[in-house]
């Protein structure tokens, strides 16, 4: 027979342990498969100790600059174990004609400071950006010289940027703009997280995740 001490301590301990065996079974919030894809296999990240969230975009799609606007919010406030950059994807004529454009503007040194500009130059403004030359000429608004900005195009720093991101598009399973690839393991789409409005909740959901991982 159990002592009182001893049956309170076994009642205890119990009790203690329900809870946390009950939420251990409970599923996570944002399912894979539904909420978000799996990327198989999972791709290399260049993020170092930080959990990698890239955005697949193009300045020729609008549904990117409509998101544009809930991509600057979450970078404000994002998770400090995250490192964010941009990735566009070459699908068709005009998003690789953009796409270059972006790397172009970053091996300048200007890509940051242009990005929702350019959107508002497209979709708002509808400038004629039909050529580098056009764009080239857009962009000597933020001090860099047009001439410059064509030559750099079609560089050798640019056309690597260009072909890494050509494969990793296609490593992603990426078929559609915007999309938000994490760690390199997971794809979230506007549609997958039921709404644009909530794709970062998503995010966020799995950015803690990686960061919950032990260790290697």
């Amino acid at each position: 027979m159990l002592r009182p001490i001893a049956l309170l301590a076994l009642l205890a301990a119990v009790l203690l342990a329900t809870p946390l065996a009950s939420a251990q079974a409970l599923p996570d919030k944002y399912q894979a498969g539904k909420h978000y894809f799996l990327i198989e296999p999972a791709q290399p990240t260049s993020s170092g100790n930080k959990v990698e969230v890239i955005e697949v975009f193009s300045y020729g799609c609008i549904h990117c600059a409509h998101f544009q606007p809930t991509v600057d919010e979450w970078k404000k406030k994002m998770p400090a174990g995250a490192a964010f950059s941009y990735m566009p994807a070459f699908f068709q004529p005009t998003f690789a004609l953009f796409g270059r454009a972006y790397y172009t503007a970053e091996v300048l040194g200007v890509a940051e400071k242009a990005h929702a500009d350019l959107f508002k130059a497209i979709f708002v403004e509808q400038k004629p950006l039909h050529s580098m030359d056009d764009i080239a000429n857009w962009y000597a608004q933020y001090g860099v010289k047009a001439d410059d900005f064509v030559k750099t195009s079609t560089s050798f720093a640019v056309e690597t940027k260009v072909n890494r991101a050509n494969q990793m598009v296609k490593s992603y399973n990426v078929d559609g703009t915007p999309s938000i690839v994490v760690a390199g393991k997971y794809r979230v789409t506007g549609a997958s997280s039921e709404g644009y409005d909530k794709l970062f909740d998503v995010v966020n959901f799995l950015i803690a995740k990686e960061l919950s991982q032990p260790k290697k």
